[in-house]
């Protein structure tokens, strides 16, 4: 019993040492001193022109991150322009800040996300702040608020523009079906074409063969035409001649 008692306050002990070594599953932070970041970047990105954002976009690397250190707000140069980008393109689909509301925060092994309450002039939202588990600034995004009909709206036009590219697709794929029924008259009218003009090469050779052929005929007569006028010139008989047959040469091509 006294080993089950030991072995039993052994284990206790390891067990609360590991947990006491172990790290937090969330980061410890000052609500205030996000709020105040979250305010600061608020109140100067809602009073900004186009200009004084395209002052901060020109800035080098190293002349923002100089500034961003100056002021106090522990964010990187990249990530300042990343937030301008989400301010402008929040302000163009919700409109100009109008005011904020309540602060909350959801706290993370890996930082924080400090959720604002938004008023803007054409719909209300949220400014979501996420700071890393350093506490330093990573990203804004502006969430903004529909209303049931407005996200039926846009379910419905999603799914007009989803049938719509279906259809188009589909009638494409029916007119290419279509154009296949094509291929064989063509695969035929080309092998008929081929066949006729084979069957015109050969005849135009048989042609040239036929008129290449020596008229034996014609030759032996006049041979003896010839043997015949030699013979009684010479007034002696024409069986003592030999005939051969006359070849034709063909016609200098040179000349």
């Amino acid at each position: 019993m006294k080993k089950k008692i030991s072995l039993l306050g052994l284990v206790l002990i390891l067990v609360l040492s590991f947990t006491g070594c172990s790290k937090s599953d969330t980061t410890e932070y000052d609500a205030a001193e996000l709020e105040q970041y979250a305010s600061f970047l608020v109140q100067n990105f809602s009073s900004m022109t186009e200009e004084d954002f395209d002052n901060f976009e020109n800035l080098s690397e190293l002349e923002l991150d100089l500034t961003l250190l100056q002021v106090g707000l522990p964010v990187s140069g990249e990530d300042f322009l990343s937030m301008i980008d989400a301010w402008k393109a929040g302000e163009e689909e919700c409109g100009a800040l109008v005011g904020i509301g309540s602060y909350e925060t959801e706290t993370t092994s890996d930082g924080v996300t400090l959720i604002l309450e938004a008023n803007f002039e054409e719909r209300d939202g949220t400014l979501e702040f996420v700071f890393d588990e350093d506490l330093n600034i990573e990203s804004l995004t502006v969430n903004a608020e529909y209303s049931t009909i407005e996200i039926l709206q846009k379910a419905g036009l999603n799914t007009v523009l989803g049938m719509g590219t279906v259809f188009v697709v589909l009638i494409f794929l029916s007119f290419v079906i279509w154009l296949l029924k094509f291929i064989p008259v063509l695969e035929k009218k080309f092998r008929k074409n081929r066949a006729e003009e084979t069957q015109a090469e050969v005849q135009t050779e048989a042609a040239y063969a036929a008129a290449e052929e020596e008229d034996v005929t014609d030759d032996t007569e006049l041979a003896a035409v010839i043997a015949a006028a030699v013979a009684a010139a010479e007034g002696t008989s024409a069986d003592s001649f030999i005939v051969r047959s006359i070849k034709r040469r063909k016609s200098n091509k040179w000349n």
